[in-house]
Order: structure tokens, then sequence, then C-alpha cells
């Protein structure tokens, strides 16, 4: 292994090609900034999630109480909270890391969401729950995690067909693998068919590397045979790549070539189940020998702050070498007596009860904290109507401005679509990053001040900015020279409005601890600059268009 300068372990495996995950999230790391700080710091551009993480998450704090608070009074039940609760954070997750998602073509700047562990051995039912939630997140940033079993299979082509976006996860064995890429490949080629564009189709591969080792740790050490021992600590890379070995060889077959060649994307191998189980293994040992470029290593908070500090990659050993020591060492346990067929079958069934007990805590702990938090409003609603009535008064404002950032949002990427290559399409650029900045922060206020954001609203300001584009502009569907000008107003409307809203989370910072005055200040400020960078766009708008096309004025006495 090469020794890290330890100047920055994380920037050494991404530009080694390995793109960084983090296998966690909560509203704590949302609200908090702790993602774009992960982001812009440790290199992180995706994130997965679980029914396990996200019964974690809800024992993070009391963000969550103020939604609980509101499902528990309308009645709703349990499964449509959870739903409720994690798409609103997945679909933010995806909001944060839409920039990393523009900028690497689509590839990384992905988070993932877990369809129902229950619905496994139902392949229609879980390409059902694959849709909804896909609908619901409504972000083309989105993963939808569907379990490798063998019925998961057919919903896994059913649901890439329909042109989602999917993380195939719980995979073990090399031949589940085959059988995935294969189901991933099938679905592409009935969405060739149907005539969707693939280049819009996404998909990993999540093949779990620790939980090998520690079942086959396990039988090893139950033998108790020097040869077994001597075998412990290896087999999870070993079976993990020898997967590499076989999507190589995918790529390389003429079906796969066929597909790319109509703009297919490729399924990349994640490596998942990376943290370290027995303390006597380096920490960081999944992350280092699997550092292969083109593949994603999702890593929990723990693995991803050791590599931080103390990450090295391989010296570059040759990955025939590599394949064919694998192979050795998977034959190796075979003749001590591990039956690895059984071990990866074993780790399968124990994987899908493991994610059906976690879906049953997370459905436990949000019934009970919803049953809670809707009696802790009762006994305090006497005393809180006025503030209650505030709060909802806020929740409106608030919601109503998100709502027209999100149509807004739309509006300035239209705009510098339109104008892709020209010194104004470069402004407009910057500024559409800058607007989809303030609308994460506007989310992670809302969030700070225990305010839902209302979807179905946030859906009619994106309805509302489409059907915008049908203005008395001189012509109905394309764009007209006075397009230019009408969307620029719009715009710088639009900036006006949110630097209102600015000035007046300001005013109430004086007086709430949860808002940040400084940080308010510099929003203002930057919307400020916006508005002057649209003033002057819209005011060359208007010399280019309305000065040259307008009428003459006669010299003549």
């Amino acid at each position: 292994m090469s020794v890290s300068d330890g100047s920055d372990p994380l920037a050494e495996l991404s530009a080694a090609g390995v793109s960084v995950w983090l296998d966690d999230l909560s509203r704590e790391l949302l609200a908090g900034g702790g993602l774009e700080e992960l982001i812009a710091d440790k290199h992180v551009v995706g994130v997965t999630t679980n029914p396990t993480i996200f019964a974690s998450a809800l024992s993070k704090g009391n963000r969550y109480d103020a939604q609980l608070r509101r499902l528990g009074g309308a009645g709703t039940g349990v499964d449509d909270a959870v739903f409720a609760l994690t798409t609103d954070d997945v679909r933010d997750a995806c909001d944060v890391l839409r920039p990393v998602y523009d900028r690497t073509d689509c590839v990384d700047g992905r988070v993932s969401i877990e369809v129902d562990p229950r619905l496994a051995q139902d392949a229609d039912a879980t390409a059902v729950l694959a849709r909804r939630l896909w609908e619901a997140v409504d972000r083309p940033n989105l993963f939808i995690k569907i379990p490798a079993t063998r019925k998961g299979l057919k919903a896994i082509t059913s649901v890439v067909a329909e042109g989602i976006s999917v993380n195939v996860t719980l995979i073990f064995s090399l031949e589940r693998y085959g059988e995935v890429m294969d189901a991933y490949q099938s679905g592409l080629e009935q969405a060739l068919t149907a005539g969707r564009d693939l280049s819009t189709i996404h998909s990993v591969a999540s093949f779990f590397v620790s939980r090998v080792d520690t079942e086959v740790d396990r039988r090893l050490d139950a033998l108790a045979t020097p040869e077994g021992l001597a075998l412990k600590g290896r087999a999870g890379i070993a079976n993990a790549r020898l997967a590499h070995q076989a999507y190589e060889e995918m790529t390389a077959a003429s079906r796969w070539q066929r597909l790319a060649a109509a703009g297919a994307r490729v399924q990349r191998p994640l490596w998942a189940s990376t943290g370290v189980k027995d303390p006597s293994y380096p920490d960081t040992m999944y992350v280092s020998e699997l550092a292969v470029a083109g593949t994603v290593n999702t890593m929990p908070g723990a693995t991803l702050a050791a590599f931080a500090d103390h990450g090295t990659l391989p010296a570059g050993p040759s990955k025939t070498g590599d394949h064919a020591a694998a192979a050795a060492h998977l034959e190796a346990l075979q003749r001590v007596g591990i039956d690895f067929e059984d071990v990866t079958d074993t780790l399968e069934r124990e994987g899908l009860a493991k994610f059906e007990a976690s879906w049953k805590e997370l459905g436990d702990t949000v019934e009970r904290e919803m049953r809670s938090e809707t009696t802790a409003s009762g006994e305090q609603g006497g005393s809180r109507e006025g503030g209650s009535e505030d709060a909802d008064l806020l929740a409106i404002y608030l919601n109503d401005h998100y709502s027209g950032a999100t149509g807004g949002l739309e509006l300035f990427r239209r705009a510098a679509q339109a104008q892709k290559g020209t010194d104004a399409g470069e402004a407009l650029s910057e500024l559409a990053r800058q607007i989809d900045e303030d609308r994460v922060a506007l989310a992670r206020i809302m969030s700070d001040l225990g305010v839902d954001i209302r979807h179905s609203k946030v859906a009619m300001g994106w309805l509302a900015e489409k059907a915008g584009r049908l203005k008395p502009n001189g012509h109905l569907f394309s764009r007209s020279p006075l397009s230019d000008v009408l969307e620029r107003e719009s715009m710088l409307l639009g900036v006006q409005g949110k630097a209102a809203c600015w000035r007046t989370l300001r005013a109430l910072a004086d007086t709430d601890e949860r808002l940040s005055a400084d940080r308010l200040d510099a929003l203002a400020e930057r919307a400020a600059r916006q508005s002057a960078t649209l003033e002057e766009l819209r005011l060359a708008a208007v010399t280019r268009t309305l000065r040259a096309s307008g009428p003459q004025t006669s010299t003549s006495t």
C-alpha cells in the first residue's frame, strides 16, 4: 500500500476515480448544513439511505417533531407517515446535491431511497412502490433502492424500462450479481424499444463487503483449524474483486456495447457495507483495497472520517493478479470446508430480515412519536392558540416563498440554457446556481423553524412557471425577441421578492434564536448583487430588442 502524505486522502481517492458517497442521512445533517460541508470539505458526491438509517435519524434532535405532530393530528397511518418523513428528507438531500449532479453530467449527486423491504418477495408491489417513490420525490438525481432478491430482479427490469434510475442493493453472490446486470440490461432494452432516451437512466449495483467477512470469519472460528484461521479477513475483498471482474466482462460484451452505442449509461459497481466490523482489522481496509476507478464507495460516517484522517491508496497492483488471487482465496475457503454459496444465501436472508426489523423499528418509532406529539399538542393547546396561529401564518408565508423559488429556479435554468455559449448565458448559469443554493438555504431555515414544506404548493409553483412560458410575447410556443426582456423582468421581480423575505426573517432574528442574523444579512447582500446583475442583463436585452425594433423618430421639419 502507498502511504498518503496526510494532506487529503479523500481527495486522492476521488482523484483516483472513486465516487465518495455517505451512507447516512438525517434531518439534523440537512438542516445544520452538515451535508453541504461534507460535499465541500470531504468530497462527498452522493448519499445512500436504508431503514436502519432513518430509524436512527428520528432519534437525533427534535427536527421531526412538528411534522410528526401534524401527521398525528391528521390521523395519518404509520406507513404513510414513514413515507412522508423519508421522502421529504431524501428530496431535500437531492436538492443539496443537485449542483454535484449537474457538474458530473448526472453521474453523481445521487440520493437513494429504499422500497419497503417487506415487499422484497413481491415484484409487482415493489415496482408499484418504486413508481410512487419516484413520483413523490420528483427529483432527477434520485435512485430507488430495490433489494436483489430473485423476485426483485423482475421489478428492477420493470422500473428501468419505465425510465426510473435504480440502486440495486443487498448483493452478496457473484451469481446474483450476474443476474442483476442482466436485469438492468433487459430493462434498458425494453426502454430502447419503447423509444426512451437511455442516457437519462442510471444505476448502481451495491455489492456488500464487510458482512461477508463477518459470516466467513464466524465459520472459520467454528472450524478452529490453523489452515482456516489463516484465511480470515480476506473473503469480502476477494468476492468484491471477482465481482469487478464480472463487471469488466459485461461491459466488454457485445450486448452491452450495443446498448452503450444507443446512449446507455453503465451500471457502476458500488461497494456497500464498508464499515469494518472486526476491530483487529484496519478501519479503512474496505475503502483502500477496493479503490478502483469507476466505482462508488458508500461509507458510514465513522469510516469516512477514518479515511479522511489516515486513509491510503494501493500502489497499483495488477488487476489480473488481484482476480487470480481472489479466486484462489475462495477456492482455499472451499477446501477447508466453507460453503461460500451457503454463506451468501445466508447473508441475503439475514440482510432482508435486518431491513424488515429496522423498518418495523422505524414504524414503531414514528407511531410512538406521533402519539406523544399529538398528546403534547393537545395538553398545551389551550395556552398556545395565539402562538399556533402565528406559526401557521409564518408557515404559509415561507411556503409561498419556497414555491416561488422552485418556479424561479426553473425559469433561471431555462433562460441560461437558451443563452448557452454567450456571456449572458454564463451569467445566468451562475445565477441559477446561486438561486438553487438560496432555495436550499430557505429549506434549512424552514426546518430550523419547524415549518414543513408543503409539496403540493411547491408543485403548483413549478406548474405556474411552466404555464408562464405562454406569455403574450408575440409567439405562443417558440421564443421571440421579447422573451429575453420579459424573462429578465420576471427574474428580477423574483429576486427582489426573495430579498424581501430575507429582510423579513432578519427582523424576526432579533427575537428568535433559531434564526442566524449574520446568515440572513449575507443572503440579503447576495440578493442585492443578483438584482444588480439582472438589471444589467435586462437593460442589455431592452437595448438590443426594443430600441432596435421600436418606431423610428422623424427628423424632417
